[in-house]
């Protein structure tokens, strides 16, 4: 279980962000400098060189929001140009994308964050890559994604996977901020006959048919039902819309935490809360017929999900916050101590994985700040400790990849270990010092939101700047 740091500030990891970005500027240029388009996009590392592995293009957004990260943390222009002139290069086709559920990642990583720059005032709009340009691209993102749907009864439905119409992954949480940007700038979904659909409606529906299905809330559901804990997929007879069973493509079993999935819950749940609560009280007039239609009976539902995931996190947690790939890997009963000890990504029996931690510290810090903001100090500060803690541990070694020859920013993290896709080092009994392109996005993000927070900077979130007008 993670034991947080009390006394750790924002202020105090300052120079571990500071290191952070300059090793991050070397990784991004030798990326940029030896990746062939040609051969896909950059997923994870093999022996330090970033490799692909076909599945879908669901990375490329992370490659070129990277640079742009980059650009924002040290307003270093040579990082801009580079995730301006890739994104009109290679976007596009992301954003008419109807074959995957990744929209969030791809497309508000890049068009997302360049738009938030120019609104931010921190750069003029390029003329190549216009305001109205990105604001398109978003609004037709947005609509794409929400058309991915499976209704469902009760006034339910959600953006099924690549698996299919019956398919419902936990991943799917971060990428309704597609769903999010594409409403906020005025956008509607246009069906059959001219129907006008909400987007912020679908929105919604996915995130409480999420909650409803993904999360697990300790009821007796089945003999698994862990407070907190989430499966992967989830599976529904699409004749009647019933619910049928959890399932999972990359965690050990559906009825034990893949921990990344928990992440994808913790920080999509705490964004989505934070966007619901800047909204006027009218808007949730769309709203599915639950929670009274208010605002406050939505924000208290995502709230209880939230909180529900972070606590099954924590128990999923080594000392130092760093998680293994998942909390029911069979290896952990050779380490019946390792809840009580700090992580170590070298042992002989289960991968750690850094990125679930990376995205989880993230949403750490925004569901703390959204709690103290709603009053409850006590448990928003605990979150924020937590978070830092975590950042603490990921922004030195053994988790910062500090060798020059080493692609990665983010060492021990873990893509597929199901399908045995990670690399096993010569020596070594299971995957360990390699990096992913999310890993690696989401340490970057983690160390600019506590880069603005340190030095009382506006909140970094994916919506304010973009919906300011």
């Amino acid at each position: 279980m993670i034991a947080v740091n009390e006394s750790i500030t924002p202020q105090s990891l300052l120079p571990a962000v500071d290191r952070l970005f300059e090793l991050s500027a070397h990784k991004i240029r030798s990326i940029e400098d030896s990746w062939d388009p040609r051969r896909g996009t950059p997923v994870f590392t093999i022996e330090g060189r970033y490799t692909t592995r076909g599945w879908t293009e669901w990375t490329r957004g992370f490659q070129f929001g990277a640079a742009l990260l980059q650009f924002d943390a040290t307003e270093d222009s040579f990082f801009l140009d580079i995730g301006i002139n890739r994104i009109l290069k290679s976007m596009a086709g992301h954003v008419s994308h109807t074959g995957v559920h990744d929209h969030g990642f791809n497309n508000v990583s890049t068009y997302g964050n360049l738009l938030r720059l120019v609104r931010e005032g921190r750069m003029p709009a390029p003329k190549n890559a216009s305001t109205e340009f990105c604001q398109m691209a978003l609004k037709v993102s947005g609509a794409v994604q929400a058309s991915r749907w499976t209704p469902l009864p009760d006034h339910l439905g959600f953006i099924h996977s690549f698996n299919g119409p019956h398919s419902l992954f936990i991943d799917t949480m971060r990428s309704l901020r597609s769903l999010a940007l594409a409403h906020g700038l005025g956008h509607i979904l246009m069906g059959e006959q001219d129907e006008k659909i909400s987007l912020l409606t679908r929105l919604l529906q996915h995130a409480e048919t999420t909650a409803r299905y993904t999360v697990y809330w300790g009821e007796g559901r089945d003999r698994y039902d862990v407070c907190g804990r989430t499966s992967h997929e989830s599976i529904f007879n699409v004749r009647n819309g019933s619910f049928r069973c959890p399932s999972t493509q990359q965690g050990y079993s559906p009825f034990s935490t893949w921990t990344r999935g928990l992440a994808w819950a913790v920080l999509g749940f705490a964004e989505q809360l934070e966007y619901l609560e800047a909204l006027p009280d009218d808007a949730f007039e769309c709203a599915p017929d639950l929670y009274d239609a208010s605002r406050e009976g939505w924000l208290k539902r995502f709230v209880d999900a939230a909180c529900a995931t972070v606590e099954h996190y924590f128990e999923c947690a080594a000392t130092d916050g760093i998680p293994f790939w998942d909390n029911g890997a069979p290896g952990l009963a050779s380490m019946p101590d390792w809840p009580q000890k700090p992580s170590d990504p070298y042992n002989a029996h289960e991968p750690v994985d850094s990125s679930a931690a990376a995205i989880t510290a993230q949403g750490l810090l925004r569901l703390g700040r959204f709690l103290k903001h709603r009053g409850d100090n006590e448990k928003g500060q605990q979150y924020i400790q937590a978070g830092l803690t975590i950042a603490e541990t990921l922004f030195k070694e053994p988790y910062l990849s500090t060798d020059p020859h080493h692609q990665g920013l983010i060492l021990h993290s873990i893509y597929h270990r199901p399908n045995g896709w990670d690399h096993v080092p010569p020596g070594m009994r299971v995957p360990c010092g390699e990096s992913s392109m999310w890993g690696d996005y989401h340490a970057r993000e983690l160390a600019l939101l506590i880069l603005r927070m340190a030095k009382s900077q506006p909140h970094y979130d994916f919506f304010t700047a973009i919906l300011s007008e």
